[in-house]
């Protein structure tokens, strides 16, 4: 988990650094890539070690759902990546870096979140955190709310109309799905405490 965790991290700041700088947007994209592939690869290990372990830190279904929910965000983020290349986006509007400094908060939450399970006693560090990115979701919904308005309100070119709403709409998920780690682990906190 903290091995995934690292790589969702790797990727949220690939991605952050993609939209605000909007320069070398292959590259950047190149390396969001890679995290996921990476990411990818922890999950197919520890779904393999999960089917061949006996005794397991906590239930099986936790687990599976932990990360196959820790692998959605790091998709999500090669999809906002992959749709910034192929869209040829032209330009980023403040609301969209704003929704990518909130994913990278979220998912540094995630990272600590996670690393915190080693030691289920700190049941209150490990809610608080959790806490904290359910707050960051509402954030970005917020944000998306209002960059949703001004969009369709002030964008004259339809075709940039259309490319920023699925950019903003993308980034918004990631929030959801770090989300919805976040209520997995309150899970699992809450039932091994």
């Amino acid at each position: 988990f903290n091995a995934h965790a690292d790589r969702i991290v790797e990727g949220a700041r690939e991605l952050e650094a993609m939209i605000t700088a909007f320069k070398a947007l292959e590259a950047h994209a190149q390396r969001i890539d890679d995290a996921e592939r990476a990411a990818d690869k922890i999950t197919h290990e520890t779904i393999t070690l999960l089917h061949k372990t006996f005794i397991t830190p906590f239930d099986r279904e936790q687990i599976h759902g932990l990360i196959t929910s820790m692998d959605d965000i790091l998709d999500l983020m090669q999809d906002v990546a992959e749709s910034i290349v192929l869209y040829d986006l032209q330009r980023v509007t403040p609301e969209a870096k704003q929704l990518a400094e909130i994913c990278q908060m979220c998912c540094e939450r995630v990272k600590t979140a996670v690393s915190l399970l080693t030691n289920l006693k700190q049941t209150d560090a490990i809610l608080k955190t959790c806490e904290e990115i359910d707050r960051l979701e509402s954030d970005a919904d917020r944000v998306m709310r209002a960059a949703m308005s001004k969009l369709f309100r002030d964008e004259p070119d339809v075709k940039q109309l259309i490319k920023l709403r699925s950019i903003y709409e993308l980034l918004e998920t990631i929030t959801d799905r770090c989300e919805d780690v976040a209520n997995i682990i309150e899970g699992i906190v809450l039932e091994n405490s």
